[in-house]
């Protein structure tokens, strides 16, 4: 029934399997092909034509943007949709991509209605009229994962009141967790390169097992490293039922070597200021 073909590039295995998952389920007539980064992306292009690409921004080798201007200097990829899926949602990458010719911006995490409306936006009447031929309905919700309402990016909050006792002694690290439809306010209680272990008050809105996340952590400077992940475990962290505070454990899915840099550095000073 394929009659689209769409590129999906991300440098996390779990992120592209979402993506294609979506794709799958809401658009049968799309047929999905990934790339772990823009380099494998660029040289699937260059054997194949593909209708639609959609990008993270972040990946080894080469990044999104880097993806985005090659593309558009190919003469049969000019007008081609190409829409980046990136936990970077701040104004100022917003602002350069749109500039090199990014036909739209979805952020991480994202729902999979929020991806839906972002491919019937940028492909139009051909996407429509391929559906119809197929007896499909673009008016089908997604059914990938649970729909909400797409959370682009919000501004670092204040840690949970009361977080500092049910976390360690001394300097407090804070973490935003970002979902597809909510924002956790947190505190990190212990962070490897593999994971991260947060402590949040529990008159927060929590989310479910295996749902998508972004971890926004500052890694100094100024700076902020946003890790893609998962939710592995949900837990108490009192054995009593009416408990102030929730552990949330997120498991990391990024290869990106320069995330890793720096959550490596990042690590070593958490553990430096919690012996």
């Amino acid at each position: 029934m394929a009659i689209l073909k769409a590129l999906v590039v991300d440098d996390a295995s779990f992120v592209r399997d979402l993506v294609k998952r979506t794709v799958r389920q809401r658009f049968p007539v799309i047929e999905t092909t990934d790339a772990p980064n823009g380099r494998r992306a660029q040289a699937l292009m260059s054997r194949s034509n593909f209708d639609l690409v959609l990008c993270d921004w972040e990946m080894p080798e080469m990044s999104g943007l880097e993806l985005l201007q090659w593309m558009r200097q190919q003469p049969q990829y000019q007008k081609v949709p190409f829409i980046m899926i990136t936990s970077r949602g701040d104004k100022d990458h917003v602002i350069e991509a749109v500039k090199e010719g990014v036909s739209e911006y979805l952020g991480k995490p994202f729902s999979p209605e929020g991806l839906s409306k972002k491919i019937i936006k940028v492909m139009g009447r051909r996407l429509k009229e391929s559906m119809d031929r197929s007896g499909a309905s673009l008016d089908s919700p997604a059914d990938a994962f649970r729909e909400s309402a797409a959370l682009l990016t919000q501004k670092r909050a204040a840690p949970p009141a009361g977080a500092e006792r049910a976390g360690s002694r001394g300097t407090m690290s804070l973490a935003s967790v970002r979902f597809s439809d909510s924002t956790l306010k947190s505190v990190v209680k212990d962070i490897n390169l593999t994971e991260v272990r947060v402590i949040a008050r529990r008159d927060q809105q929590f989310p479910g097992i295996l749902d998508q996340a972004v971890v926004d952590i500052e890694v100094g400077d100024g700076q902020v490293a946003r890790l893609n992940g998962y939710v592995h475990q949900l837990q108490a962290v009192d054995k009593r039922q009416d408990t102030d505070f929730v552990s949330v454990t997120i498991r990391f899915v990024d290869e990106d070597p320069k995330k890793l840099e720096d959550l490596s550095r990042f690590v070593a000073t958490f553990r430096a200021a919690h012996r």
